[in-house]
């Protein structure tokens, strides 16, 4: 009968889930941004538990030109029902932390990761026929062209970056997904015998490396240049810029990101990267770079500036018919 008992720490765990799944009822589930060099600043979708909110109206005057459907709440089932399935969750986890027992644990364990799959394939689903099912006689038709947001992550729309993320209610999910399988970590160890400071160095790692947004790694002959578009070819001249709200934008040459933070009015929140000239298509924030600017130097759009790790590793020829920008 112990043995069918969860741990303390567990049903604290439990409980913890459950009260946390009754904040998704009012916070963002999911938010898809939309930058342009018209909206610098960017149009938002942000999708709650019942409904859709912030630039709703905007975007859907903007998706009229391109035959895409407008977006409205009501056409949405999954907002009539996705209330009470949160609802059930959150008195589920509750429930089970009470009793403390084991099998109920682990049929809502199952039935959580089934629902987070089913809801995610959903969405996918969601913004497949949202992009793929254009009307014929929309004002701009672009052959072959289809407009599906990314699932998470970047993709290129016409002149717009489309930014998938989960919002503050998705991140919530992603952690009662994190805690319920550290439970399941923990009962285990119970006959395992695995250290208990294993198990939470285990739980830290995870949740602040999903938090934590790193500069990417420039994909020659995949990545696009935000500014002038063109699909970037060499990465020796190479940039980044990771926004404050952790959008990233990559450039091919440092022409387009003066070009860029020009435009943006860019403040010091901005953390820009360049690419290391010689080394293997390594990123260097700015503030620990050597910049160097000769007549030598061509990068794909005509610029002239080359970016070092320190200056010993400046080529002599370079050195000498160039200088370094402080």
């Amino acid at each position: 009968m112990k043995n069918q008992t969860l741990l303390g720490i567990s049903r604290i765990l439990l409980g913890i889930c459950g009260f946390a799944l009754i904040a998704v009822l009012f916070l963002p589930l999911w938010r898809i941004d939309l930058i342009a060099p018209q909206y610098p600043e960017g149009l938002r979708l942000l999708i709650f538990a019942n409904k859709l909110a912030c630039n709703v109206d905007i975007i859907n005057g903007l998706n009229h030109y391109i035959g895409m459907k407008t977006l409205h709440t009501d056409d949405f089932i999954e907002f009539k029902i996705l209330p009470y399935l949160v609802g059930f969750f959150s008195l589920s986890f509750i429930i089970v932390a009470f009793i403390g027992r084991k099998k109920p644990f682990y049929l809502l364990f199952i039935l959580f990761i089934c629902f987070g799959i089913l809801s995610m394939y959903d969405f996918w689903r969601w913004e497949y026929n949202y992009g793929h099912d254009l009307m014929p006689d929309a004002a701009i038709v672009v052959p072959g062209m289809a407009y599906q947001p990314p699932l998470i992550g970047f993709k290129q729309l016409l002149n717009f970056g489309a930014y998938s993320f989960p919002d503050f209610g998705g991140w919530i999910f992603i952690v009662v997904g994190i805690l319920s399988f550290l439970v399941m970590i923990l009962e285990w160890r119970k006959k395992q015998k695995l250290n208990h400071s294993v198990v939470m160095m285990i739980l830290i790692t995870v949740i602040f490396s999903s938090c934590n947004t790193n500069p990417e790694k420039i994909v020659v002959g995949s990545d696009h240049c935000y500014s002038c578009k063109m699909r970037i070819i060499d990465a020796q001249f190479g940039a980044e810029i990771i926004t404050p709200k952790g959008r990233i934008f990559k450039f091919d040459d440092a022409i387009c990101l003066k070009a860029f933070l020009k435009e943006i009015n860019a403040t010091d929140n901005y953390r820009i990267y360049l690419v290391a000239y010689a080394g293997a298509n390594e990123l260097i924030e700015v503030k620990n770079a050597v910049i160097l600017q000769s007549s030598l130097l061509r990068g794909p759009m005509g610029g002239d500036i080359a970016v070092f790790q320190y200056r010993g590793s400046i080529p002599s020829e370079l050195r000498l018919n160039g200088k370094i920008i402080e």
